[in-house]
């Protein structure tokens, strides 16, 4: 019988092919186990920890902020968050629906507090609401099973028992951005985290934050604690003291309440800010809540700009306070001397223009000393005119317009002293002499601070020595230790060393308080302040003539006390408050009589 032989090459092709595929299954399936086992070791490892192990971590005790006494300005309170942990949701958008009812959140911030964290792993608690009510917090507890997404913890919440007090000074607190948890020097801060954003908050950081602590637990599949394994409590902050002087801070803002404006009240001897007053002012309590944008807005679009700290960045013209800068330039370049006299009548022309006095029937005949008694203004333009621009920009620096004083805030502005080559650079144009004739006397583009103001009143009562202020008085450590900080006394500048000069600025200050000057608003019987106005426009007289408009002046008034012990500085500036003498120096009396009554 005949053998049959069948083709069997299709087939063999067939089983070829599979053992193929067979074998690159099994060497793809090698790599993957290879790979979860090896590289993604510790992925997996965590996660299976995460599944076995619960860590927690414990939120430090913020450092106090206390005045100069110890009266509390910043403290903490106890409070509760609610965390939300992506990873634990079966279904995230019915997770977030469920939450959303649970906690009475719109689901639309929900979702809006999760995607600013998108890109963090979804292990990682993210904070969806703090500050719970007692309410809330009883409903989070009792529904625990069906959440596991959600993470209870208690915190310690900041709070300004005085409200809207020092504001400026002390700062406020917000959430931790992605980009500053890359930043070195927020290093152990995590997710949700609040952190000093301004203020002695943000400059001090690291004194006043902490250190967090750790509770690792055993938890069985349902995330029920076991038992603890590790327990490291947190370390609470420093407690930092600040110069000012809680008295001297309520009374400033008291007199500023309801008027734009800054008050910085100063030692001279050592540079201590007793009090720094901004107004208006703001409540840091609201910036501990999680803002939405459109509450943020609300906040940076205030006409107002209540967040603005005038006392350090707002930046005012001068005006006739600029004429003691004036005053030593001419004394120290001796382009006059102190009785050198020059006649007002009220007006003047220089350089083919009209320049008028403040006092239209005119001063008569001005001396150095009557001059700044009185404010003349035809006295600075001739004054002016003999220096020139370069000259007065050089003495301005040295007195320290135009730069940081070095206060220990953050977000300081250095105002400007104008000079020609500032003019090209800036507006492509020259300079023209009846420019440093209005720069004479504080107007055109000189700009400066309030606090520069307060360092200059103080560079005058020192006879020349210029000091930093500075808000920092000590820490006290957690061991029990104190650290102090008093900031160096900056060396005499040049040109600036003849204290008979000083003297003879200083007794036309004094005669403006104390014998009929324009600064006799701040006079206090038995008191030797001496101090100087300061009125400044903010539309010049043609432009208000035009606009059949009453020109509206900022308010200034910056003095010290007394003559010959200077131990106190006080420098006022009320936005739209009309003549120095008539608004400023009234509040700086104040002032100088509650220092009076409580240091001398």
């Amino acid at each position: 019988m005949a053998r049959i032989y069948e083709d069997l090459t299709s087939l063999q092709k067939r089983i070829r092919i599979i053992q193929r595929v067979v074998v690159v299954s099994v060497i793809l399936i090698a790599v993957y186990l290879w790979k979860m086992q090896i590289l993604d070791y510790n992925r997996y490892w965590q996660k299976a920890e995460n599944n076995r192990l619960r860590e927690i971590k414990l939120p430090p005790q913020r450092g106090l902020i206390v005045d100069r006494n110890g009266v509390i300005l910043a403290k903490n309170k106890a409070s509760f968050q609610v965390s939300f942990i992506r990873e634990n949701a079966q279904d995230l958008q019915l997770s977030l629906e469920r939450v959303a009812r649970l906690l009475s959140m719109d689901k639309k911030e929900l979702v809006a507090r999760l995607d600013k964290y998108r890109s963090l792993p979804d292990f990682v608690p993210i904070v969806i609401k703090d500050d719970l009510s007692i309410e809330e917090v009883a409903r989070i507890e009792s529904n625990q099973m069906e959440f596991p997404e959600l993470r209870l913890a208690m915190e310690p919440k900041r709070d300004y028992p005085f409200g809207p007090f020092a504001s400026h000074v002390l700062g406020y607190l917000q959430e931790i951005s992605l980009r500053e948890l890359r930043i070195p020097q927020y290093q152990g801060h995590d997710v949700g985290d609040m952190i000093g954003k301004t203020g002695i908050e943000f400059q001090f950081e690291q004194e006043l934050a902490g250190r967090k602590g750790l509770v690792v637990e055993v938890v069985d599949s349902l995330g029920r604690k076991v038992k603890e394994l590790v327990r490291r409590p947190p370390t609470r902050g420093n407690k930092v003291y600040l110069t000012l002087d809680y008295d001297l801070q309520a009374k400033a803002e008291e007199l500023l309440n309801g008027r734009e404006g800054a008050i910085v009240v100063l030692d001279p001897r050592n540079g201590e800010i007793l009090a720094l007053a901004s107004f208006p002012n703001y409540d840091p309590n609201k910036f501990i809540h999680r803002f939405s944008p459109e509450e943020w807005l609300s906040f940076v679009q205030d006409p107002s700009h209540p967040l603005e700290n005038r006392a350090i960045r707002g930046l005012y013209a001068p005006g006739s306070i600029f004429k003691l800068v004036m005053a030593l330039a001419g004394l120290e370049a001796k382009v006059i001397s102190p009785w050198t006299t020059f006649f007002c009548s009220g007006t003047t022309v220089i350089y083919g223009h009209p320049f008028a006095c403040w006092y239209q029937p005119g001063h008569g005949a001005m001396n150095l000393e009557k001059a700044i008694q009185h404010s003349c203004n035809i006295y600075f333009y001739n004054l002016g005119k003999l220096l020139g621009i370069e000259r007065i920009a050089a003495y301005a620096r040295q007195c320290g317009l135009g730069q940081l004083t070095g206060i220990d805030l953050p977000g300081e502005k250095r105002g400007l002293v104008p000079d020609p080559e500032w003019k090209r650079q800036n507006r492509g144009a020259p300079w023209y002499p009846g420019e440093t004739i209005s720069v004479s006397i504080g107007q055109g583009p000189l700009l400066v601070t309030p606090l520069q103001v307060a360092v200059l009143t103080s560079m005058i009562a020192r006879r020349g020595q210029r000091i930093i202020p500075h808000l920092f008085l000590k820490v006290e450590k957690r061991e029990g230790t104190s650290q102090y900080y008093s900031p160096p006394c900056e060396e005499e500048k040049p040109g600036l060393k003849d204290k008979k000069v000083f003297e003879r600025i200083i007794s036309g200050m004094w005669k403006s308080v104390n014998a009929g000057g324009t600064g006799q608003g701040a006079r206090l019987e038995g008191y030797d302040i001496c101090g100087k106005t300061g009125s400044t426009q903010v539309i010049s007289r043609d432009t208000a003539d035009k606009m059949k408009k009453k020109i509206k002046t900022h308010s200034w008034f910056t003095g010290f006390a007394s003559r010959h012990d200077p131990r106190v500085v006080v420098t006022v500036i009320v936005e739209f408050g009309g003549m120095g003498g008539q608004t400023a120096a009234p509040i700086a009396r104040q002032l100088f009589e509650l220092y009076r009554r409580k240091y001398d």
